[in-house]
């Protein structure tokens, strides 16, 4: 599990919109808020990307970016960006890359049957491309209010 204090593993993936972001060309620049979710359009993950989008204009004020990352596909994040007008940047991980570098894929029963999932985790890293605050195994409801306090406080 990452500390805080340790470096930022980069990445570089889609976005909804099919452009690259790189979690390097943020530093010097932006702070960087990325939550991790399990799965697009289902409740508690559309309760946290609106609450984060609600709140995206004291992110910006902050100099802070936004990045939600699931294993959903780009068409995926498009549809529930549009469905819910979510302002937050979603990033698709498909491979998982950067789930496994953050340390966010745990394995979950369902039904009887065993399969790796993405821990709902939130890290917010500062301009200089240190993890400020890693947050594993989150919950929804409130999240997004809690982690804007721990920007404001950096």
């Amino acid at each position: 599990m990452l500390q805080p204090g340790d470096p930022a593993p980069d990445f570089e993936l889609p976005t909804a919109e099919m452009e690259i972001v790189r979690l390097g060309d943020f530093r010097g620049r932006k702070n960087v808020v990325i939550y991790f979710y399990p799965k697009d359009d289902t409740p508690g993950c559309t309760l946290e990307a609106n609450d984060f989008s609600d709140l995206i204009d004291e992110f910006d004020a902050l100099d802070t970016l936004v990045l939600g990352i699931s294993r959903d596909t780009c068409i995926s994040h498009a549809a529930f960006r549009d469905k819910y007008g979510l302002q937050v940047e979603l990033v698709a991980d498909p491979d998982g890359l950067a789930c496994e570098a953050y340390g966010v894929l745990q394995e979950k029963e369902v039904n009887g049957e065993k399969r790796i999932g993405i821990q709902r985790s939130t890290f917010i890293v500062d301009k200089e491309g240190k993890i400020r605050h890693a947050l594993y195994g989150v919950t929804p409801k409130g999240h997004a209010a809690e982690v804007l306090e721990l920007l404001k406080a950096m």
